[in-house]
């Protein structure tokens, strides 16, 4: 026992002294470490002060300004604040700068690349292909700023715009000699007037949209969004907005010089378009009613073949209705200078091609006749043994619409288990529509987005468009603003969130993102169109009061030009209105030297979720200019 105790204090002795000999050769070469780590610095090793603001100096975020080196002496203290907010970016030197780009001639003040009547003269005018739209190749687009007509003015705020437009913002008389007798617009002083009237409702729009709401539902809310072709100067669907139902008007730019731009002017949804042999560009199942007034569209010609796009476009259940001829063509036909076997063959082909398509004619009174589509094609299949054309189409995506040939085929709707079922899913009737999750989204159907997804995307919107009234002041004034324009619209987000404003939305969704949710904007019951950014906009300069343009350079980064898609927002806005982007940092400093020369004022804001966030908000303002004034050109 005692040789075992000895052993054992003889053991421990020994790692004492191992230990102590490790924690000296620690401390050795820490002190080693540590007078090699100062070297560099040019630190004195016997006098220099350790403390944590010495060893660790404090720099800039900015490399460009330079800090001299700390001394010994100095007492430095550590900034913890952002030094990334949008206020303090480092601007862009003059020579990254692009140039200002000077102003177009003023012959192109009214000028549309896409719907150019001289290009047009180019194609063929079979079933009016000349009068679709032809775009400028590359080397032809236009590197300058479109202008306003001398004595340009902000037009007036609704609803007051909706009876007047100033005549310096639209100088053209075409219309009030054309349609001098049927109360379409008129010329007073120095604006136009627009008494409401129409070819087919000399009683005005509004007792006209009284007339059809004695034949179908127009007030509960369950006919929402509508179409009008042809659509002259837009009054039936100026007069529906009262009635919180939202339009879509279109007509062609031809001898009607400029009906459409009337229809913007006056704050009524509008685009530049024509039943041609594209498709429109909406999704399918997107209208709750379609419309023609005496809109002189063929519709019985080329097997039916624009009455099958109506149906593409036309919601299970949704409504066609038409006036004019050749509806009651017993009590008109000598007024319409045509014979009434002409007539009476007309409408007969009209019905023939809607019972092809399986619509029901609700009813006939008067001037107006009025078609139901089906709300699902359980019994349509059934009678295609029947009515063999049209077939129906075969794997073809109804939502395709950008460049589209229309097929002489039927769309054919969402499968259903039982005859009273709605294809698709049913739609709440509006205000609900709204919120309600869409059947598109329900039904699993767009790629990526749950019904939990969208509930949260609708919430998202509301404080960012809360955020955007605090930026800028002219958002959150009541009225300033009316024709809006989404370029990258996803959901639909944005527009819902403005929906009480006095204002409308353009939603855009461009051909080129990864998941086609337009008809799930549509399902909402707001409206929209498909566009690629690469090209122009189907609509007159100076359509819109705003425009929101979220991720849209980041979209189309290798894509094509920046400086033609600003160029393109310059052309579509108006004098005055304003711009809010959102986008990566570095994007937008990209897009904030263009817009500099675009001689736009602007200026870079934070996120709404803070400066340390990389997505930043540019906010601009397009300047007030005009041609010069007559006077001028001639000296």
């Amino acid at each position: 026992m005692a040789i075992c105790a000895k052993l054992s204090h003889t053991l421990t002795s020994k790692f004492k002294k191992a230990n102590l000999y490790y924690v000296a050769a620690t401390v050795v070469l820490c002190c080693t470490f540590y007078v090699i780590g100062l070297w560099p610095q040019g630190g004195d090793v016997t006098t220099i002060q350790l403390s944590s603001t010495a060893i660790l100096p404090t720099l800039p975020c900015n490399p460009s300004i330079k800090t001299p080196n700390p001394t010994p002496s100095s007492s430095i203290s550590i900034d913890f604040t952002a030094h990334h907010i949008a206020d303090s970016l480092t601007a862009l030197s003059p020579s990254a700068r692009v140039n200002h780009f000077p102003s177009c001639n003023p012959e192109f003040s009214e000028y549309t690349p896409c719907e150019d009547s001289k290009r047009s003269l180019k194609f063929d005018r079979n079933m009016l292909i000349y009068r679709e739209r032809h775009c400028p190749e590359k080397n032809e687009l236009l590197k300058c700023r479109i202008p306003a007509p001398f004595g340009y003015k902000p037009p007036f705020r609704w609803p007051e715009s909706r009876a007047s437009v100033w005549y310096a913002n639209v100088p053209h008389k075409h219309l009030t000699i054309e349609k001098a007798g049927q109360n379409w617009v008129r010329f007073k002083g120095d604006r136009f007037v627009f008494p409401g009237g129409g070819t087919m409702f000399p009683r005005g729009a509004d007792a006209y949209i009284d007339d059809i709401g004695k034949l179908i539902k127009l007030k509960d809310g369950s006919i929402r969004t509508a179409i009008d072709t042809g659509c002259g100067v837009a009054s039936w669907g100026a007069y529906l907005l009262s009635r919180d139902i939202l339009p879509i008007s279109f007509a062609p730019k031809d001898t009607h010089e400029a009906q459409v731009q009337f229809a913007l002017e006056r704050g009524v949804p509008a685009l530049i378009g024509i039943l041609a042999t594209n498709r429109l560009p909406y999704p399918a199942r997107a209208f709750d009613m379609a419309h023609c007034s005496r809109c002189l569209i063929p519709w019985g010609k080329y097997d039916g073949l624009y009455l099958i796009e109506v149906d593409r476009i036309l919601r299970p259940g949704g409504y066609w209705i038409l006036s004019g001829p050749p509806i009651n063509w017993e009590d008109h036909w000598r007024g319409w200078n045509r014979t009434a076997g002409d007539l009476k063959a007309e409408q007969d082909q009209i019905e023939s091609v809607a019972r092809s398509l399986c619509w029901k004619k609700a009813i006939q009174r008067g001037d107006l006749a009025i078609w139901q589509k089906p709300t699902n094609h359980m019994h349509c299949k059934i009678n295609r043994k029947v009515f063999r054309k049209p077939p129906f189409c075969q794997e073809q995506d109804p939502d395709k619409a950008w460049y589209t040939k229309i097929d002489a085929c039927l769309s054919p709707l969402p499968e259903v288990s039982n005859v009273r079922d709605v294809a698709g899913g049913p739609l709440v009737n509006w205000p609900e529509r709204l919120t309600a999750v869409p059947p598109r989204i329900a039904s699993a159907s767009i790629e990526g987005v749950t019904a939990e997804g969208f509930s949260k995307d609708t919430e998202l919107w509301k404080k960012r468009v809360t955020h955007y009234k605090a930026l800028d002041g002219q958002l959150a004034e009541r009225g300033r603003y009316r024709n809006i324009l989404d370029m990258n619209a996803w959901l639909g987000g944005f527009a819902a969130a403005l929906v009480d404003d006095p204002v409308w939305v353009m939603n855009v969704v461009p051909v080129e993102a990864e998941v086609n949710t337009l008809g799930v904007i549509y399902e909402r019951g707001l409206i929209g169109t498909y566009q690629s950014w690469c090209k122009a906009m189907s609509t007159y300069p100076r359509t819109y009061d705003f425009i929101h343009a979220d991720s849209v350079f980041t979209l189309y980064q290798d894509r094509c030009e920046i400086e033609d898609i600003l160029l393109e927002m310059d052309r579509v806005l108006r004098p005055q209105g304003s711009v809010i982007f959102r986008d990566d940092v570095d994007v937008l400093v990209n897009v904030k030297s263009i817009v500099d020369g675009l001689q736009w004022d602007s200026r870079m804001v934070d996120h709404e979720g803070g400066p340390h966030v990389r997505e930043k908000l540019l906010i601009a303002t397009k300047q007030y200019w005009t041609v010069p004034a007559p006077d001028q050109d001639k000296q």
